[in-house]
């Protein structure tokens, strides 16, 4: 009977995602929650995470919004699908209606507090910082948009604190605000900028400052805790594994100071990054090759790869777009849009990913677009 139950005990260690009888008999710590950004009613669907990192299905959350539709990564963006700083509320783009959603977050379970008009076309990301809220819209003139958020979570839009890209259809990709407030920064892929605006006390921008990408490719742009700025490359066009991701420090006038440049990911279309929140740690999200690219964070915002530099593998053709990691910093999650599921990968004490499978049943190739990880 022992050997039985040992057994058994295997075989649902190596099941990548887990049942809902069985999952109910163990503890829950968290949740991942990702969006289907479908053109006729946008949803979040929700896993409940277990201690050892495995998902089981939850609910899914209507938006009350409509998303952009499409095949593979429509959006073109990081940050559709946001945690606040606290992880109490989750925002969500709605790109085809112009809204952007609220919710409350109870571990996996979600309650719609609010829908408000994006101030702009074709939202694509927001950022958070205490109470304010900022919404990139890549459509029409490509914009930059300012909110306060309420105790209640509701979104109030800051009037004349609306901010432009460079130029009309400039690719907005990623927002993100500094660890201490001071500068929001936004990536133009298709211009190959990376833009910074000061943050003004009452939430509205400085003028902004654009500086050229030191590298082919920028797509997205985030603060790791001590405040220097990770970006993405995707690389030189037709280049094979030409993926890259730099590091720079933020001067006080807004100018950006490379630290690390171009360094190789040793993958193909690397679009998105996630840093630990210990900042120790800066994964990268190779979809072209279905790869995950690590790099150490040293404190003068040098990065150095972890090992081989690629670190985690997805099944070939799944086409990882966005990555989180969790809040307690054990666990990284992919959205596998080519394979319809979610790479689970558990993060070792070298940096090193330990992949536990995947979860989910997602329909491929169908327009889903964020992810976010308690």
């Amino acid at each position: 009977m022992k050997a039985i139950a040992r057994s058994l005990l295997t075989v649902i260690a190596g099941i990548g995602s887990v049942s809902p009888i069985l999952a109910a008999a163990q503890p829950k710590s968290g949740a991942v929650f990702v969006m289907t950004n479908a053109a006729d009613r946008n949803e979040i669907v929700t896993y409940e995470r277990t201690p050892d990192g495995r998902l089981y299905d939850g609910d899914r959350y209507d938006t009350g919004g409509r998303g952009s539709g499409g095949v593979t990564d429509p959006l073109e963006s990081q940050g559709s699908l946001t945690l606040s700083q606290d992880r109490s509320l989750l925002f969500a783009v709605n790109a085809g209606s112009g809204t952007v959603s609220v919710f409350r977050v109870h571990q996996a379970f979600l309650s719609l507090v609010d829908k408000a008009p994006s101030g702009g076309s074709e939202p694509v990301a927001v950022t958070q910082w205490r109470n304010l809220v900022y919404v990139l819209n890549a459509g029409g003139s490509g914009s930059v948009v300012a909110f306060r958020l309420d105790d209640n979570g509701r979104l109030h839009q800051i009037r004349g604190a609306t901010a432009f890209l460079t130029a009309n259809v400039t690719g907005g990709a990623s927002i993100s605000i500094s660890p201490d407030g001071q500068f929001l920064v936004v990536t133009e892929r298709l211009a190959n900028n990376i833009d910074t605006f000061r943050i003004k006390a009452n939430g509205a921008l400085a003028p902004i400052v654009v500086n050229a990408s030191a590298g082919p490719g920028t797509f997205s742009a985030i603060f790791a805790p001590e405040g220097n700025l990770i970006v993405s490359e995707t690389g030189p066009s037709g280049a094979v594994n030409g993926s890259a991701i730099s590091s720079y420090s933020v001067l006080a006038n807004g100018t950006l100071s490379p630290i690390s440049q171009s360094l190789p990911t040793l993958g193909a279309a690397n679009c998105w990054n996630a840093v630990t929140p210990d900042g120790k740690w800066v994964y990268v999200s190779n979809a072209g090759s279905a790869t995950i690219s690590g790099f150490a964070i040293n404190g003068d915002g040098t990065l150095m790869p972890i090992g081989g530099t690629v670190v985690g593998t997805n099944p070939e053709g799944s086409t990882n777009l966005d990555i989180a990691v969790t809040a307690d910093g054990k666990y990284l999650y992919s959205l596998n849009s080519g394979g319809g599921t979610v790479g689970i990968f558990a993060i070792q004490q070298d940096g090193t990913l330990l992949n536990l499978g995947d979860a989910g049943s997602l329909p491929k190739s169908s327009g889903f677009n964020g992810i976010a990880a308690l």
